[in-house]
């Protein structure tokens, strides 16, 4: 494994490193025999009420393609792409090419078994899950983060393009704004509190404990004012990814304000149980997703370069 980088190519890879781990956690969850046998149904999330019909009708026609092949062979060849993918995020090997796989593969999953992160009704909050771990592997992309902490052999170029960094910073910043959107909507405004509430049901006691702490001390002030709080924190994460102004400030925010999110109203990314968790899609949560990116935009904030530092040598002598 080479470790001769610099700060910023390490952290790349260390972020990688981070992300595959989650990755493989996600792997061993759908290895368990209740996720192989409710597969299949999982795709209802297509067609469930509130669904556009044009949605329904190709959930429907992906549903009778996985019946066709047979949805235990489907299912166990999502546990195996899932697992190849993890297993080159974790070495940095083939991972050139198969995070553009990664991409295309998590919106697939989103557009079926994510349901677009629909219906978009009445307490929807977000646009789902898979959508996130796609955007995670853009920012693998925009910044080659398969050269740090690897055993990738290739041919070494500077660790991040500006161009495809910034259009992976706009599209997270896309996200937060769909994200924001939705908080401002009456009924989040109205029913904020709603969502710890609901985060409880089926944790552990320390888990419930924890979020009832917060349910506690967000009651104080009550649901509506709690809400304008979170509406206004990702309208300005939002214009700060998408402007790409003050972001030493708004990046430490984002990733306590996600942290927060992930542990309360998401519940840990749980409840966990057999074949099945919180989320869609047999994964640890939806907003801790978020931090990956959060942490790639920091990593090129604050640490200098592989060139940055060859560029920064002092110069030969002319003889």
């Amino acid at each position: 494994m080479r470790l001769n980088f610099s700060q910023r190519e390490t952290a790349y890879g260390a972020i990688r490193i981070l992300f595959g781990l989650v990755c493989a956690t996600n792997v061993l969850l759908q290895t368990n025999p209740a996720y192989i046998e409710h597969f299949l149904g999982s795709f209802a999330a297509d067609w469930v009420s509130g669904q556009p019909h044009w949605l329904t009708a190709y959930g429907h026609w992906m549903a009778a393609g996985v019946a066709a092949l047979g949805p235990a062979a489907v299912a166990w060849g999502s546990v195996v792409i899932d697992g190849l993918l993890a297993a080159s995020l974790l070495s940095g090997i083939g991972l050139r090419y198969l995070a553009w796989f990664g991409i295309v593969y998590n919106l697939w999953l989103w557009s079926t078994v994510g349901g677009l992160g629909g219906p978009y009704t009445a307490g929807a909050t977000d646009p789902g899950t898979a959508i996130a771990y796609a955007l995670v592997f853009v920012f693998v992309i925009a910044t080659r983060a398969w050269e740090g902490l690897s055993l990738h052999k290739g041919t070494l170029v500077q660790g991040d393009s500006a161009r495809a960094l910034n259009t992976a910073r706009i599209l997270f910043g896309m996200l937060w704004a769909f994200d924001a959107f939705w908080k401002w909507q009456p009924y989040f405004l109205e029913h904020a509190l709603l969502y710890l509430q609901q985060a409880q049901a089926g944790q552990p006691a320390w888990a419930a404990s924890y979020i009832g702490w917060f349910l506690a001390a967000f009651g104080v002030i009550g649901p509506f004012v709690f809400g304008i709080f979170a509406a206004v924190c990702e309208t300005a994460i939002a214009l700060s990814l998408l402007t790409g102004r003050f972001l030493r400030w708004m990046l430490p925010f984002g990733i306590i304000y996600s942290l927060g999110l992930w542990t309360t109203a998401e519940g840990w990314g749980g409840p966990y149980g057999a074949g099945f968790t919180g989320n869609k899609g047999d994964v640890l949560g939806t907003i801790n997703i978020y931090l990956f990116a959060f942490f790639f935009l920091l990593a090129s904030c604050m640490l200098p370069s592989r060139l940055a530092v060859r560029d920064a040598s002092p110069p030969r002598p002319v003889p």
